[in-house]
């Protein structure tokens, strides 16, 4: 596969409503994502992985990646305070009810049992995700549009 078959495939993802594209060859895999998250790429034998922004990264070895991300781990953990809201199923995250609308919450704010933290939609269906405590808000954890898995966590409580 050669850069302007890749960067014609880009061009299509971009213009596309799809969150994520993956696309392999006997010789070649690209992976495509409008996510925040990106996974850590294995190197392919004769073909570098190729970011969604279209540069061409080099192959860098999984154990230089672990590392990394165990400090980020340990970093965040750091910072946070108080109880995880974990995501009680897959879907899109949104953040506030319209795009027009404001969030539904931010950190800093104070939350009462019940209250609307954000919408998960799922197969079409918008889920509330209620704050299961009284508290204050002391991270958001996703983006609006933020495609969340199950158990993942999504806003904490303190």
């Amino acid at each position: 596969m050669n850069i302007s078959e890749v960067k014609d495939l880009m061009a299509q993802f971009d213009q596309s409503s799809l969150r994520e594209f993956s696309f392999k060859t006997g010789e070649s895999e690209l992976t495509f994502s409008k996510n925040e998250y990106t996974a850590p790429v294995a190197p392919v034998a004769e073909a570098a992985p190729v970011s969604a922004t279209g540069e061409v990264a080099a192959a860098q070895a999984p154990q230089a990646a672990a590392p990394a991300e165990a400090e980020v781990a340990a970093n965040t953990d750091i910072f946070a305070e108080g109880e995880e809201v974990p995501s009680p199923l897959v879907g899109v995250a949104y953040l506030a009810p319209a795009p027009d609308k404001p969030a539904f919450v931010s950190v800093g704010d104070a939350v009462k049992k019940g209250q609307t933290l954000l919408i998960i939609e799922a197969m079409k269906v918008m889920n509330e995700i209620p704050a299961p405590k009284d508290g204050i808000v002391t991270e958001v954890m996703v983006n609006n549009d933020d495609v969340v898995e199950f158990g993942q966590g999504l806003v904490r409580i303190k």
